[in-house]
């Protein structure tokens, strides 16, 4: 096998930053009952990968059973990017093991970040902590994570089987197999279980 293209999940994989997002969510629907903002956050531990635009569009749909709009959406979307993009620009946060990767061996491959969270937030974060200059692109929400490989694919004639995502949530798991790309999980044992390559093994 020869990898010489790596998909990259964000939270989690390349930042831990899982309590932060948590807290997002919290401060977004701070106005609504304490019990359905619970609601959410079990919905948003058991749907890691998926993004903030999908769980809020879960919370008035399933939660509240309410009708909204996308000013709605987009009202929670500000309020939750307000809470965290300041807390996220902290360099303690990085996770070694994936930066010391990312140093070191990033020359050899074209390296992209493919998030559900915020594509701008995202890449605005990226480059207050000082590694967009790794990445070849950084995207994010609202365009879904499979759609974000599929169009990188496509227009940079990538050969899937050369690709590789690495993530740590079954929605990263997904989107590679829908783009007949390896995956490897990454930082969480169930999801590593799901990885199709054995990293040892991936031509450096």
């Amino acid at each position: 096998m020869k990898i010489d293209t790596i998909f990259w999940d964000f939270d989690g994989v390349i930042l831990s930053s899982h309590e932060i997002r948590e807290l997002g969510f919290r401060v977004a629907l701070e106005k609504y009952p304490q019990q359905q903002v619970d609601a959410l956050m079990h919905y948003h531990r058991e749907n890691g990968g998926w993004s903030r635009y999908v769980k809020f569009t879960y919370f008035f749909e399933e939660i509240r059973k309410e009708n909204f709009t996308q000013e709605d959406l987009n009202e929670l979307a500000m309020a939750y990017s307000k809470a965290v993009k300041s807390l996220l620009i902290d360099q303690s946060l990085l996770i070694e093991e994936s930066m010391h990767f990312i140093k070191e061996k990033g020359k050899k491959y074209r390296m992209y970040v493919a998030s559900g969270s915020d594509g701008k937030e995202l890449n605005e974060v990226c480059k207050g902590l000082g590694i967009a200059n790794h990445f070849h692109s950084i995207h994010g929400s609202p365009e879904p994570k499979t759609a974000i490989l599929k169009r990188i694919i496509k227009e940079q004639n990538h050969q899937p089987s050369n690709c590789l995502m690495i993530g740590d949530a079954r929605n990263d798991y997904d989107a590679a197999i829908d783009n007949n790309m390896p995956f490897l999980g990454f930082n969480n044992p169930e999801v590593e279980k799901l990885s199709t390559v054995n990293f040892t093994l991936i031509t450096l």
